[in-house]
C-alpha cells in the first residue's frame, strides 16, 4: 500500500479533540480510551500521535507495523488490531503490547509460545462476515478458558460493527458487551470512525480510530 501524507501537528490535534467530543456526547467521557490507527501511513503519523500525547498505537498489518516500529523505538505500546496469520506471531511477538484479534485456539498457542503471559482481547465474530475475522460468540468460553490456561492475560473483547450505516452495528456491540459482561471482562473495543458513537453508547471501552484522524487511506495493491 502506498503510504498516503499525515496531517499537520495542528491539524492532529484538532481532529483529536472532534473525536473526544464526539466521545463524550456518546457518553464515554473519561470510560473510553480513544486508540489511533495508523494503518496505510508511515512512521510520521505514529510520531505525531506520540507528540499529540498517545503512547498506545494500534496497526492493523504485520508489514507495516515491522516497518514502523524501528524508528519509535520505545515510545509506543503496539496493539495488534488487523486479522492475524499464525505465521506473523513470531515477528511480532517482540513488538506488540496488546494483541486484539485473537479469534483461534492456533493463535492463542502460538502467541503463548512466542510471547508468554501476553496481553490479548478475544475478537468475536460480531456479524456473521467472515472477511473480518471473529470467533463464534458460542465458542468465546472456549477459546477463553484456552487462553486462561495457556498464561495469556485476557482483557476483554473485540470486535468489527457491519459495514452499513451506523445503527445497524448496535445489535453487534450490544452482543458482545452483554458477552463480556457474562465472562467477567472489562475491556470491549469496539467503534471505528463511522460507527464509534453506537458503540461507546453499547459499552465500548476502547475505539479504534484512523480516517478521523489522519484521514482516509489509499487503496491497497
Amino acid at each position: 500500500m502506498s503510504e498516503r501524507a499525515a496531517p499537520s501537528a495542528q491539524e492532529l490535534a484538532e481532529r483529536i479533540d472532534q473525536v473526544r467530543r464526539r466521545i463524550a456526547a456518546a457518553g464515554g467521557e473519561g470510560r473510553v480510551q480513544l486508540l489511533p490507527i495508523t494503518k496505510g501511513f508511515g512512521p510520521g503519523a505514529v510520531a505525531l500521535a506520540v507528540e499529540a500525547g498517545f503512547d498506545e498505537v494500534g496497526e492493523s498489518y504485520a508489514q507495516e507495523l515491522l516497518g514502523k516500529a524501528p524508528s519509535l523505538a520505545d515510545a509506543v505500546r503496539w496493539h495488534f488490531v488487523g486479522r492475524l496469520q499464525r505465521n506473523k506471531v513470531r515477528a511480532l511477538a517482540p513488538l506488540v503490547a496488546v494483541w486484539q484479534s485473537v479469534d483461534r485456539a492456533a493463535l492463542v498457542d502460538e502467541i503463548a509460545r512466542r510471547a508468554p503471559g501476553a496481553r490479548v482481547l478475544l475478537q468475536v465474530d460480531a456479524t456473521g462476515e467472515p472477511q473480518k475475522g471473529g470467533c463464534p460468540p458460542a465458542e468465546v468460553p472456549g477459546l477463553l478458558a484456552l487462553a486462561r490456561a495457556a498464561g495469556l492475560d485476557v482483557g476483554g473483547l473485540m470486535a468489527v460493527g457491519p459495514a452499513g450505516p451506523p445503527e445497524g452495528a448496535r445489535r453487534a456491540f450490544r452482543m458482545v458487551s452483554t458477552l463480556a459482561d457474562e465472562l467477567g471482562l472489562v475491556e470491549r473495543s469496539m467503534g471505528m470512525t463511522g460507527d464509534l458513537e453506537v458503540a461507546v453508547e453499547e459499552g465500548s471501552t476502547m475505539v479504534r480510530i484512523g480516517t478521523a484522524l489522519f484521514g482516509p487511506r489509499g487503496p491497497r495493491p
